[in-house]
């Protein structure tokens, strides 16, 4: 039996879930190595297991990828047809526990203790799990085991792709893990653990909790604590969303901010699209610009009340823009909207309250459409390059934090 009280955390991680999904929308890119990203100025969101023996990984240039995997089928990042199947992967996993917390578009924790007598010892649960995902969906999935969050999640990854890792000694796996795959540990806690002559989460013992607090401040009292496998986190079914956003890398740097405002109402379009498909109403609005030479800028404005309108997001996107002297070129245009709530509780904003019911009216139609046949079926004509512009393509990155 595991340790802790019979407690028993899964972590559920889909296998290259982007590239997944495509081929199972395509069934000829079987075997083919695909690598899903942003044109040739973006970077790789993921990448499929093939393409990865090529080097290829996310975050990756994709002017890299191509030239590491010329021969790869590179596509397009379709955020909506990844969000839609990832609902269906939770509704499968939501049938083994009401625990659930969802981390990302492709992974969740549950919390299976007490559920023994349903589903069999933990072998036997992470198996039904596999089971259930890849009858229902079609996609596989590596499933980790274990009394406490982190090492769930850590186990998950030790089998991939299609893999399932059970801790049933926790001292025994413990005494395995390194601190590169410990949550939280980034490069530089690394390098000043490393230089301590610590690699392995349990070395981190015979420094003792005093010192570690000294050397790492919070994160060393945590890591303290995980070096002898206590994590008391708790699987939260709702995790709050504090903010929605989505950007794009232009194909071509640009200081035209006729074709910049373009893209920003196409932006704003789609954040107001996953407000309300949240049932969320946002009142700060951020601009992100990245100029040619990587620097990252952003301005927010913060509105009357809050909005789920794109009219409204977009208006207050093009006043940060229009208000930002530096001419620019810039590489990266993104729009975001934090203070999130329920729109029950916003002000009419930029609208009466008769607009605002038409526009409500308006935004449902919209958005019913768009759920039935794709992210592209309505584009507003202020969102279309004119006719000496090259076309840009899909938005290749969504974010909500």
């Amino acid at each position: 039996m595991l340790a802790q009280a019979g407690r028993l955390v899964a972590h559920v991680d889909m296998d290259a879930f982007y590239a997944a999904v495509e081929r199972l929308d395509d069934p000829g890119l079987t075997g083919r190595p695909i690598i899903v990203g942003g044109g040739r100025r973006g970077v790789v969101s993921a990448a499929s297991y093939e393409a990865r023996r090529y080097g290829v990984r996310s975050a990756m240039p994709m002017f890299q990828a191509r030239a590491r995997c010329p021969q790869g089928a590179f596509l397009p990042v379709r955020m909506e047809r990844y969000v839609q199947v990832s609902r269906q992967v939770m509704l499968v996993l939501a049938g083994f526990s009401p625990l659930l917390e969802q981390v990302s578009v492709d992974e969740a924790y549950l919390d299976l203790s007490g559920t023994e007598r349903l589903w069999g010892d933990p072998a036997q649960t992470g198996r039904a799990i596999k089971q259930a995902v890849r009858g229902t969906i079609g996609l596989t999935c590596s499933v980790g085991l274990a009394p406490v969050r982190f090492l769930a999640k850590i186990a998950s990854d030790r089998d991939k792709p299609d893999g399932l890792t059970v801790v049933s000694d926790l001292e025994a796996f413990l005494a395995t893990v390194s601190l590169a795959e410990v949550p939280g540990v980034g490069a530089k806690a690394r390098e000043r653990l490393g230089a301590m002559g610590l690699n392995r989460l349990i070395e981190a013992r015979a420094l003792g909790a005093e010192r570690l607090e000294r050397t790492l401040g919070v994160l060393g009292r945590r890591l303290w604590e995980l070096a002898w496998g206590r994590d008391d986190t708790p699987v939260t079914p709702e995790r709050e969303v504090k903010s929605i956003s989505n950007e794009r890398t232009l194909e071509r740097d640009t200081a035209d901010r006729e074709l910049l405002g373009a893209h920003l109402l196409g932006l704003s379009q789609k954040v107001a699209r996953r407000l309300r498909r949240q049932g969320l109403s946002g009142r700060t609005v951020t601009l992100k610009l990245k100029h040619a030479d990587h620097r990252l800028v952003t301005r927010s404005e913060t509105l009357a009340g809050p909005t789920e309108a794109a009219e409204e997001v977009y208006a207050a996107a093009h006043r940060l823009l229009g208000a930002y002297s530096p001419p620019g070129p810039f590489r990266l245009i993104g729009v975001g909207i934090s203070g999130l709530g329920d729109p029950a509780q916003g002000q009419a904003g930029l609208f009466t309250a008769r607009q605002k019911g038409r526009q409500n009216a308006l935004d449902r139609a919209e958005d019913a459409i768009v759920a039935r046949f794709g992210d592209q079926a309505l584009t507003r004509a202020g969102s279309l390059t004119t006719l000496d512009q090259k076309p840009f393509k899909r938005h290749n990155k969504d974010e909500a934090e």
